[in-house]
């Protein structure tokens, strides 16, 4: 059944686990590289004639740049497969609360779009001065793949988080690399009648990716219940986004949220997630063609749905969900 209209508020639960709403999630420090789509949109077809001899020649990178791209052809920053690491000068940065920025990133060329898929990550690399290897972290994009000439990062600071200090040190103008897409859960319109989206603090982007394509696509009708936990009121990230998606589509997209340090007028839930709410505001486990994604910090995991292995290996199904009557099948671990 599609979430309720209204869910009562849930109290702290008097567990160990801790406050994973904000918690850095502990990352390999051997993060694998995967294989993306690869995708090229070249200048193919165009020659000039040398020396008036009439041999053909390549337009140069210069030249290519100048031609005109075929309709409907798309120029892709991020093509995957052997393409590397390429660097990104950073363009703007908007301070969201606290410990949390959304920077912008420009891309190559004015109309390249990312390249990106749904649901798919980048890798970001940097080397500071002293340190014998680089640190390596993948970060989902809250840009709309198809913007041209820019991607978007929403990056929260944790203590002693070489990547996101880092990131947070950046001025505009200064550049990182990026690798990717790394690709994760392939979405296709209507690919499941039901989706949920269980998420705790900046395990929030991901599941922005694959509901902003959802929405965007008039062909795919797939409903979506969000459920997102926090620490506090100011720590709800895209908050405004999710509001506009409840308010257009108000019998396809159900928000709830979760606080553990709620203001005194909140009327959402209360602690942190729990088996209880989930029971009240997911679909039956018995629903037909449903998946539930998960993602956040390393305790979110473990309580609801056990940890993941590795990015390969989605590790043992446990938690909460599995308590409620889900399997292994209807379950995603971003």
């Amino acid at each position: 059944m599609f979430a309720r209209n209204a869910f009562r508020s849930v109290q702290s639960v008097k567990t160990s686990v801790r406050h994973y709403a904000t918690e850095p999630a502990k990352t390999s420090s051997n993060t694998a590289l995967y294989l993306g789509l690869a995708a090229a949109a070249g200048a193919g077809g165009y020659y000039y004639l040398n020396s008036g001899k009439g041999a053909a020649a390549p337009a140069s990178k210069d030249e290519a740049k100048s031609i005109p791209k075929q309709a409907g052809e798309k120029s892709l920053a991020f093509k995957g497969g052997d393409q590397g690491f390429i660097d990104l000068k950073l363009a703007s940065v908007e301070e969201i609360n606290h410990n949390t920025k959304r920077f912008k990133f420009a891309l190559p060329n004015e109309d390249d779009i990312s390249g990106m898929v749904v649901c798919s990550a980048l890798l970001t690399k940097f080397q500071g001065p002293g340190m014998e290897k680089p640190v390596i972290r993948p970060y989902t994009p809250t840009s709309d793949p198809d913007t041209k000439g820019y991607l978007e990062l929403i990056v929260k600071r944790y203590p002693n988080g070489p990547m996101s200090e880092h990131f947070h040190d950046l001025k505009p103008d200064q550049r990182l690399e990026f690798k990717g897409p790394i690709p994760k859960y392939a979405w296709t319109p209507n690919k499941h009648d039901h989706i949920a989206l269980i998420a705790g603090g900046t395990g929030i982007t991901p599941m922005w990716q694959l509901a902003q394509a959802i929405f965007k696509n008039p062909e795919d009708k797939t409903k979506v219940t969000l459920v997102f936990g926090n620490i506090s009121e100011q720590d709800i990230l895209l908050k405004k986004e999710f509001e506009a998606l409840e308010n257009t589509y108000p019998n396809r997209f159900k928000a709830f949220y979760v606080l553990d340090n709620p203001p005194k007028e909140w009327a959402g839930g209360k602690g942190f997630i729990t088996k209880d709410l989930l029971k009240t505001v997911l679909p039956e486990p018995k629903s037909e063609n449903i998946k539930l994604f998960v993602c956040g910090p390393p305790p979110l995991y473990k309580a609801l749905s056990g940890v993941k292995k590795s990015p390969t290996d989605q590790g043992d199904f446990t938690g909460a969900l599995k308590e409620l009557g889900y399997n292994a099948d209807q379950v995603y671990k971003f």
